[in-house]
């Protein structure tokens, strides 16, 4: 690890016990917070999230998050009306931005996301985390509001395997962690570069290119790097996180657009084929399958018109 790092990891890795709420809703003066969720089908897990954000930072004694937003990505369960129900605002993917047709993936959602909340600081969480805690929201945010040199806070966590004793975040250290320390040294310290519970500020997140798929959480990290530098990133302890888990197949693909992320990042990337070939068994013995590598990204957000048109009017 270099030495740079290790420096980052002293200075910018820490506990959410160091920056309790009472600590962070005088921090706030005037700073506004959206909290972001992007879900499919999660009708299981995201009513709970919702309530516990509700109950615990939108209250008037702890007003700490002024937006809550579940962005609906086409889901056929009861997702919208679940999250509706606890009391989030539930706006579906396909009505944001309608001149640009909306493709599948999780990094989509994210990126049209800044286009209907309007918080300086932008909190996404994964709507399908099981025992939820308040502490992925104010672990995140924390930072932000004590510190304006902080531009990108991830969480970090233990993310134990359903009826296993070892970790989750498998293609983070098959994938990811090799490419990151291979090839982005500056970014071997972050302990969960793939997870999805983190937050930054607008001003940040509006000028990076937003890759449509699983390769969203990479490329932001890696782009976020370039932009505005290692120290304005950091990473906050909030303990546990349970989600449900992928298949291997899943992961497969997963770890495809993640590998394809960073390669359009790197000199040589035309050089990758965008395509991931599977296998099924059938009667007749192995059958292939071929699925596309999601490759594509969204510009910055400050380079559409209606997002610039919106911020002015705001």
């Amino acid at each position: 690890m270099l030495e740079e790092v290790e420096r980052w990891l002293d200075r910018r890795s820490w506990s959410v016990t160091e920056r309790p709420l009472d600590q962070l809703l005088p921090a706030k003066r005037g700073t506004t917070v959206s909290v972001v969720l992007p879900a499919l089908n999660e009708e299981a897990t995201v009513g709970e999230i919702v309530t516990v954000i509700r109950r615990e930072l939108m209250s008037d004694a702890a007003a700490l998050v002024d937006e809550l937003v579940v962005v609906d990505s086409g889901s056929t369960d009861r997702t919208a009306e679940v999250a509706a129900a606890a009391g989030a605002r539930v706006v579906h993917r396909d009505a944001i931005l309608p001149r640009i047709p909306a493709v599948p993936g999780k990094g989509e959602v994210l990126w049209r996301s800044l286009l209907v909340t309007s918080g300086d600081i932008i909190c996404f969480v994964d709507a399908d985390l099981r025992d939820f805690s308040a502490d992925f929201v104010t672990g995140t945010v924390g930072p932000l509001l004590t510190d304006p040199s902080v531009h990108l806070v991830k969480a970090m966590y233990d993310r134990p395997l359903a009826g296993s004793p070892g970790q989750g975040g498998r293609v983070t250290e098959l994938v990811a962690r090799p490419l990151l320390n291979l090839h982005w040294p500056q970014l071997a310290g972050f302990v969960q570069p793939l997870g999805g519970e983190y937050a930054a500020r607008r001003s940040l997140l509006e000028r990076l290119p937003f890759p449509v798929g699983y390769g969203v959480e990479l490329g932001l990290l890696v782009d976020a790097l370039h932009t505005v530098g290692l120290d304005a990133l950091a990473q906050v302890d909030v303990g546990v996180r349970k989600h449900r888990h992928q298949d291997e197949r899943a992961l497969g693909r997963m770890a495809a657009a993640i590998y394809r992320t960073a390669q359009l990042r790197l000199s040589r990337g035309h050089l990758v084929r965008p395509r991931l070939t599977q296998f099924d068994r059938a009667e007749e013995g192995f059958v292939p399958r071929t699925h596309p590598v999601d490759t594509e990204e969204r510009p910055p957000m400050v380079e559409v018109a209606e997002y610039a048109r919106r911020r002015r009017v705001a």
